[in-house]
């Protein structure tokens, strides 16, 4: 018989955040600026420690909602994208596809080094950042870090990530 696999999984009704974006695809089509209320689950896979637990899951639950906390109310813009281009500056962010335009003042953006503000992209983002919170953690042994982000009910994008990578 082989070793158990075990995992600890964190989903709670204030891990939510509300934020607008837009995103382009099949080329040139840019969607318009629009919002939703995205919620988020964390998965962390690996042995049992010292303690008999994967992971803290209050550690877990805090380092999620310090992200959520960053990203309520904002816009969220690509850093990354081919065709955006964001410009900004202490007062303004500027962003632009083609012949369109937006400006939104500084503090209600918030610039994710991503490809495109899919739900996908922002699931990857938040999974990179928890990784860091994780490797940050004394024996930490996980093995791999899964993030969803719900962008409408019942529309989920999944990302996994290596714990190590």
């Amino acid at each position: 018989m082989s070793d158990p696999r075990y995992r600890v999984r964190v989903t709670k009704d204030h891990l939510v955040f509300s934020a607008a974006h837009f995103i382009t695809f099949n080329g040139n089509i840019c969607e318009r600026l629009h919002g939703h209320n995205w919620r988020i689950a964390a998965e962390l896979a690996g042995p049992l420690d010292e303690n008999r637990y994967v992971f803290d899951f209050i550690a877990l639950r805090d380092a999620m909602q310090k992200i959520v906390s960053e990203l309520d109310h904002h816009v969220l813009l690509p850093t990354k994208h081919s065709q955006i281009r964001i410009q900004s500056d202490e007062f303004e962010v500027t962003a632009t596809f083609e012949a369109r335009r937006w400006i939104f003042p500084r503090e209600d953006c918030v610039l994710l080094p991503v490809a495109n503000t899919t739900a996908e992209e922002i699931a990857a983002w938040i999974a990179t950042r928890l990784r860091d919170v994780v490797n940050a953690q004394p024996n930490a042994n996980i093995e791999t870090i899964q993030v969803e982000v719900e962008e409408n009910f019942g529309q989920w994008a999944i990302c996994e990530l290596k714990a190590d990578g």
